[in-house]
């Protein structure tokens, strides 16, 4: 297949005259090979490489990973750096005025003009270096780059004997975080040479946010702290769990860095959070995305880091001892974006570990992107856990194939037995049981995981059952009726089954006045009959005549394709309303909170069902408690996402039947002879499949 690949296949030419063709080979002013101070350093370095090459198994060089790609990351940060260089004084040692070739340009800017910023714009660029001063520059600065890389790591700032990270859990649904830390503890010896990797998979709401700083830190030399980024899949979740790391572990601005998606989805953050405390409750180009934001406010003013880059976005990005960020925003590192775009996040994996939050949130799509991410991580030295609930065996073998493959190449470069075999220290951990197993290839690990899930299953199957479903079936009349007829029915078998189960005992709360209150969720599979379902549910018609004057409904439609504000705001009033932690026998906190007081003490019924009709962006990622679900079905990792939300804060188990499942999507009904469609969270937006 090498064979077969020519220039060509990486950009098709264009078909040219030999006339035109013979042009780009000739150079009326030369090269710069021509010129003494690049002869000079060129033999300089020739003669190394020669040495090189005769040294025993130095020969492969220019086909080692590690190698090439640490080198060509050294190589684009020079350039970068030096082609933003103005000051004459730090070009001196290589300036060529007189050199008639140029490697890049600047803007005219006019300093003394007031309209300076309006005339820039309307003038053309001027030269800025000279090739041969640009040559002699960046390599200069590259081999400085090169040899400061080994020591970034201990240069750079660390979260080191951080108390709120080794307090033990007062809380014994908690106590697993104690156990799993201790347990990382005590292979932390082991991991350095060998590498780590974690599976986290215990339940949706028992904590594993904080259990994977825990865990992560427990890992990390104390004499130099702990220093990981923790990626999420959902970038409207970035701030939010920033905001948890900040609050529950205590960390200020100087330990904790934000990468959030955009300026909009900041200032909402922002606004809500004063909201609350008012009321009490190319070379030269930006090495990071400009839709992109750092909330850091550490000290980045490192040497190292001043070296480095002159971005202070993305000195920050490599600074801060916790980087909360999307997935999206590390990617980069394995991908030749022009302008040096994986230069920040590939020196980020260089110098800290990494955290996968839901990893199998991500598609078919996505998953050569994440393999390559986590292939990366291990070639540089990270360790790296994979935190959800529902992660399948497949997707788990596969990152870590990857991992093992990457960690290979680096215990060639940097270990202290380059010639040992891999052996991955790895540890599995949930609210049950943690161990830990070395896995030298994909068959111990294959085995000691399916070992492990078994004794999950086990431990699952004597657990207090907290979620009860049943099925639901839907008529076959509806095969024959028009679509706004469809989902007019639709909205009225819903809130038949929500009021079936606001009904049980065990799925209200009962306030003072002898009224009963629940919250529930009916979740659709897509968006587009969605808006039909909440106007026919709005309808006065809408509960059968005999409820009527006993029953009020509190609807809230919530989907991905609100406007932002909107949906922010939505968004910050769930948040508070089904914060359900501290419930008690008898008492309900969100039954306390005035935007719901205020709805109860207006209307006169006995019974008041507050529903969210909301899509799929209600299950993955939200920190909300219903009493019940009513919900369409889709994929199962759906299914067990959205019962990781119904008693999310509360324990015991279930008193009866909380969750409803329909026996059919409402779209099979308009395509019966096709598999039915829905919608899954993607990077925060729904995408319909």
């Amino acid at each position: 297949m090498l064979l077969r690949i020519s220039a060509d296949w990486n950009e098709p030419r264009e078909s040219v005259s030999a006339s035109t063709l013979a042009a780009h080979w000739h150079f009326p002013h030369g090269l710069p090979v021509t010129q003494p101070a690049w002869r000079k350093q060129a033999a300089r370095y020739a003669r190394k490489l020669l040495e090189l090459s005769q040294t025993a198994g130095q020969g492969t060089v220019l086909h080692d990973p590690f190698a090439m790609h640490v080198a060509r990351l050294c190589l684009m940060l020079a350039d970068h750096h030096y082609s933003s260089l103005t000051d004459p004084a730090a070009r001196a040692p290589y300036l060529s005025k007189g050199y008639p070739l140029y490697a890049n340009t600047r803007s005219n800017h006019y300093q003394n003009n007031s309209c300076s910023r309006l005339m820039d714009k309307r003038q053309s660029p001027i030269f800025n270096q000279t090739l041969d001063e640009h040559l002699l520059g960046v390599q200069a600065h590259a081999t400085l780059v090169a040899r400061s890389l080994p020591s970034l790591t201990h240069s750079l700032p660390a979260l080191k004997n951080h108390k709120p990270l080794k307090k033990r859990s007062a809380d014994p649904r908690f106590a697993w975080q104690d156990k799993a830390a201790d347990l990382a503890a005590s292979v932390r010896a082991r991991a350095v040479p060998q590498g780590a990797f974690i599976v986290n998979m215990a339940s949706t709401g028992c904590g594993k946010t904080l259990g994977n700083a825990r865990v992560m830190n427990a890992l990390a030399d104390p004499a130099t702290g702990l220093r990981c980024a923790f990626a999420m899949g959902l970038r409207t979740l970035t701030l939010q769990t920033g905001r948890v790391f900040q609050n529950d572990l205590q960390l200020c601005d100087e330990q904790l860095a934000i990468q959030v998606g955009g300026a909009a989805s900041r200032a909402l953050f922002e606004y809500w959070e004063q909201q609350a405390e008012a009321t009490g409750s190319a070379s030269s180009q930006a090495l990071l995305d400009e839709a992109g934001t750092v909330l850091y406010e550490g000290n980045d003013q490192h040497p190292l880091l001043q070296r480095l880059t002159d971005d202070a976005k993305a000195r920050a990005l490599i600074a801060a001892p916790l980087l909360v960020c999307t997935v999206d925003h590390l990617t980069p590192a394995t991908e030749s974006l022009r302008g040096g775009r994986q230069i920040a996040p590939m020196l980020r994996l260089l110098t800290s570990d990494l955290v996968l939050d839901e990893p199998d949130d991500f598609d078919m799509a996505d998953l050569p992107a994440l393999t390559r991410l986590v292939h990366w991580a291990g070639m540089l030295g990270s360790r790296v856990l994979l935190s959800s609930a529902t992660l399948p065996p497949a997707l788990v073998e596969g990152l870590f194939l990857a991992y093992r493959a990457g960690r290979a190449v680096y215990q060639r470069h940097r270990s202290e037995r380059p010639s040992e075999p891999v052996n991955l220290c790895c540890l599995w951990i949930d609210e049950f049981h943690q161990t830990t197993q070395d896995c030298a290839d994909g068959p111990a690990f294959r085995e000691a995981h399916t070992q492990y899930v078994r004794k999950r299953v086990a431990k699952l199957k004597q657990a207090e059952v907290r979620r009860l479903a049943q099925i639901a079936p839907l008529p076959d009349t509806w095969h024959g009726m028009q679509e706004a007829e469809r989902r007019k029915d639709f909205a009225r078998l819903v809130l038949e089954q929500a009021w079936q189960l606001h009904q049980q005992p065990h799925n209200h709360s009962t306030d003072a006045n002898g009224k009963r209150v629940s919250l529930g969720l009916i979740r659709m599979a897509n968006i587009a009959p969605l808006y039909d379902v909440a106007l026919a549910m709005y309808a006065a018609d809408a509960l059968p005549s005999e409820l009527q004057g006993q029953v009020r409904i509190h609807l809230c439609v919530y989907h991905s394709q609100f406007p932002l504000l909107l949906r922010s705001a939505i968004e910050q009033q769930l948040d508070t309303l089904l914060n359900r932690r501290g419930a008690k026998d008898g008492h309900d906190p969100a039954l306390h909170r005035p935007a719901l007081r205020t709805l109860i003490d207006a209307h006169p019924e006995p019974h008041h069902l507050f529903i969210v009709l909301g899509s799929p962006v209600t299950e993955v990622g939200r920190d909300h408690d219903y009493d019940w679900a009513v919900v369409e079905p889709s994929s199962m990792r759906s299914l067990i996402q959205l019962a990781g939300r119904v008693r999310r804060h509360r324990p015991g188990a279930a008193g009866g039947v909380n969750m409803v499942v329909l026996d059919s999507n409402l779209r099979h009904y308009k395509k019966p002879d096709k598999p039915f469609r829905y919608t899954q969270v993607r990077r925060g937006h729904e995408v319909s499949y």
